[in-house]
């Protein structure tokens, strides 16, 4: 492990991608404005790699060297947009993107077919791509303080997702198949313009999940 978290590091050497046998990687809360391409040599890294808080506009597409990897922290940066190659990360269990500038998701996430939990809190994205339909392992999925207008059809078949939190987004209307998800146990609505009494919501609550309007 290295832990280099809290430092001021505005700065990160390429020689970084030398420490092959690195199974974390903690650069969380710097002021690093880029990250070097060599850091997707580090073929070692499968439980964690920190980056969140930092002052990051974009991300090498050498990340998607990082196939073993499971669990990623790129919130609190500046990111616009994440690389392609994001979805040949096919080890990612948890991927953390919450209060970066993203309005989108690259059509490869859906090759992230290991992935559990997603977060994407605070951010511009109005819907999700329809690759997104192939993340049949997602339990978790955070969309809260966007710009969803529609839910997106693409989660209509993933068998497993237990908790979508939409708060603070734009719906106003919510389809039939919401009521199919096999597998929901707690759906947040709060602070979206959606009627309590919604048949799709009472649907919902006498199946047993949790509804927040």
């Amino acid at each position: 492990m290295l832990i280099l978290a809290e430092n001021g590091l505005t700065t990160l050497s390429p020689e970084i991608g030398k420490l092959d046998r690195l199974s974390t990687l903690d650069l969380g809360h710097n002021a690093l404005t880029s990250v070097p391409d060599e850091l997707g040599d580090l073929s070692g890294l499968t439980d964690c790699l920190y980056l969140h808080d930092n002052r990051l506009s974009r991300l090498p597409q050498t990340l998607g060297q990082l196939t073993r990897l499971r669990y990623l922290n790129i919130g609190e940066n500046p990111v616009a947009a994440l690389p392609e190659a994001i979805g040949e990360m096919s080890g990612l269990i948890e991927l953390r993107a919450q209060h970066n500038r993203l309005t989108t998701l690259p059509e490869s996430i859906g090759r992230l077919r290991d992935l559990r939990e997603l977060w994407l809190r605070g951010n511009a994205i109005e819907s999700l791509p329809p690759s997104a339909a192939e993340l049949h392992e997602l339990r978790h999925l955070d969309l809260r303080e966007n710009s969803v207008a529609e839910l997106p059809e693409a989660l209509a078949g993933l068998p497993l997702l237990r908790q979508i939190d939409l708060r603070s987004n734009r719906l106003s209307r919510l389809p039939d198949w919401l009521a199919r998800m096999p597998s929901l146990e707690k759906l947040d609505l709060r602070w979206n313009e959606i009627d309590p009494s919604h048949p799709v919501l009472t649907q919902l609550k006498r199946q047993g999940c949790v509804v927040l309007t």
